[in-house]
């Protein structure tokens, strides 16, 4: 019944935000304009259709020109989707990202200093859209203290044209030191839901993550100087009814346009992936076991390190298999698996779409989970490596001439209270022989991924010291520990030579434990241990 009595329901007298076509949205942009844009790799919430019709826009008239582009996480896939699209000379002037090694495009731009670029920490983005949509004057946070973020340590400037020194600062308060990262008025934002109803509403229920969507419109509506900036929403359909209240994860009021496009994929792979979107689980079976490579011998390793009730994070590549191995050994049940896309529960989807999960339990939006990592709640992280040196820091951002950009990885490893780095000693042309427990290196790699300095900074190993921070190194022959007397060889594999397959392929001296374990065999042959 209504407050008077009477069964008739009485809707608000209210317009829904526009409805338009793509180009339309975006010949609303003026040059100069700051955009935020949400979305992951993969394809992951990614609003495509708007990407496109931007660079479309350019191509034909030259404008807008000179944009200053945000984004949390990465897009594309590496090659010449997401934000790869846009990646062209006088369209954008700036960009602020979380990870620019999806779109190589956009990385070669950097390179030839055609844009200015700025790395800021995924979590610390995302943390951000929401503060600047409150009036705050910006974040405060420990996030990035010792990394290459921190000005002390050269900042967050990508390349020489990367100047700005106002995005980031180290303040003192109660005698501790924070990063202070100054908010950033955007007046468009550019995101994805699944569906909205006719009064502009917007849900996301077949998406496999809410990312940082909300936090994005919310930074878009209260715009700068006073001036509301408009939030651009794409998604599948338009209902010409209402939703349940509780299906509404963006509210009309912070939508100023609908871009229909009924050609929208969930992600790049699948059109829909039910699975993907929480609505149906897998059974146990069809979970394939992972390959017997050396990457199962080191998610073996790594997964011995983690105990029962364990709150834990999986990094994309080698990390990931840790996942597949306590599926294998019936341990899921045992440990709460998280993500920074916001996924808590279930087995991490593998390559293009990581950061989707399957048979997952609970969604968080992206700063709500960033939140509880910040606050202590991850008991083991585990992360790969691209670059480790003498003191113990750990480079994935920057190296061998590539611009990747630290992601969630400084959010996630600096709040950890245990870090478990995972990767082969060495790399290109490395090649293995492995079974009846033991291993044998038949062609050593070319690259020595144990350095005197790393490239960039994206982990701090005195810092993890100096905050007592539990810190291994698991490689296919060896594993390393990071102790208040240095980087130490604790445990070698059976079959390896430990001067001439380890010592002699790091490029400084490393200390070795009084007593150098031997790995266990049984992660050396095909069956392994349950």
């Amino acid at each position: 019944m209504s407050p008077s009595g009477s069964d008739t329901v009485v809707e608000l007298d209210r317009t829904a935000p526009a409805r338009l076509t793509a180009r339309e949205a975006v010949d609303r942009i003026p040059d100069g304009a700051t955009i935020a844009m949400s979305g992951g790799g993969g394809g992951i919430l990614e609003a495509d259709l708007l990407l496109g019709a931007l660079a479309e826009r350019f191509d034909e008239v030259g404008h807008p020109r000179d944009l200053t582009i945000l984004h949390s996480m990465g897009l594309g896939d590496k090659l010449d989707r997401g934000m790869s699209r846009i990646a062209k000379k006088g369209l954008i002037k700036r960009m602020i990202g979380g990870h620019m090694g999806n779109s190589r495009h956009i990385g070669e731009m950097i390179k030839a200093n055609e844009i200015e670029a700025y790395n800021l920490p995924l979590g610390v983005l995302s943390q951000l859209f929401r503060d600047t949509a409150a009036g705050r004057p910006g974040l405060l946070t420990k996030t990035g203290l010792g990394t290459f973020v921190d000005p002390r340590v050269g900042g967050p400037g990508l390349n020489e044209i990367s100047t700005d020194t106002s995005l980031v600062e180290v303040v003192e308060m109660d005698g501790e030191e924070y990063l202070y990262y100054r908010a950033i008025p955007i007046d468009f934002a550019f995101v994805r839901g699944s569906e909205a109803d006719i009064a502009g509403n917007v849900s996301l229920q077949h998406e496999p993550s809410y990312l940082d969507t909300l936090e994005t419109c919310m930074a878009a509506a209260r715009g700068r100087d006073g001036v509301p900036g408009q939030a651009f929403v794409q998604v599948k359909e338009i209902l010409e009814e209402r939703f349940h209240p509780k299906l509404v994860d963006v509210p009309s009021m912070l939508v100023s346009a609908i871009v229909e496009y009924p050609e929208q994929w969930q992600t790049y792979v699948a059109e829909r992936d039910d699975v993907l979107a929480g609505h149906t689980r897998l059974p146990a079976s069809a979970f394939s076991p992972m390959p017997f490579t050396w990457r199962k011998v080191i998610a073996r390793r790594a997964a011995d390190l983690v105990e029962p009730g364990a709150v834990i994070n999986l990094g994309v590549g080698v990390p990931d298999g840790v996942a597949s191995v306590l599926n294998e050994r019936n341990r899921l049940g045992e440990v709460v698996m998280t993500n920074e896309h916001g996924v808590v529960g279930g087995v991490t989807s593998l390559g293009m779409t990581f950061g989707a999960s399957r048979n997952f339990d609970a969604v968080l939006t992206m700063p709500n989970m960033i939140d509880l990592y910040q606050g202590g709640i991850l008991d083991v992280a585990f992360l790969g490596f691209a670059e480790v040196d003498a003191h113990g820091n750990v480079n994935v951002s920057k190296y061998n001439g590539e611009i990747m950009g630290s992601g969630g990885f400084i959010d996630i490893t600096q709040n950890a209270r245990h870090v478990v780095f995972c990767g082969s000693l060495t790399a290109g042309g490395l090649a293995l022989d492995l079974g009846d427990g033991r291993m044998r290196v038949r062609q050593e790699g070319r690259v020595h991924k144990f350095v005197p300095v790393v490239e960039h900074i994206t982990f701090s190993g005195e810092r993890a010291i100096t905050t007592g921070q539990r810190v291994h190194i698991v490689t296919e022959r060896a594993v390393f520990e990071l102790l208040p007397q240095g980087l130490t060889l604790t445990e070698i594999a059976p079959g390896i030579d430990i001067q001439n397959e380890v010592l002699d392929v790091i490029d400084f001296p490393v200390r070795t434990a009084e007593v150098v374990a031997t790995m266990p065999a049984h992660i050396f042959t095909e069956e392994g241990a349950l």
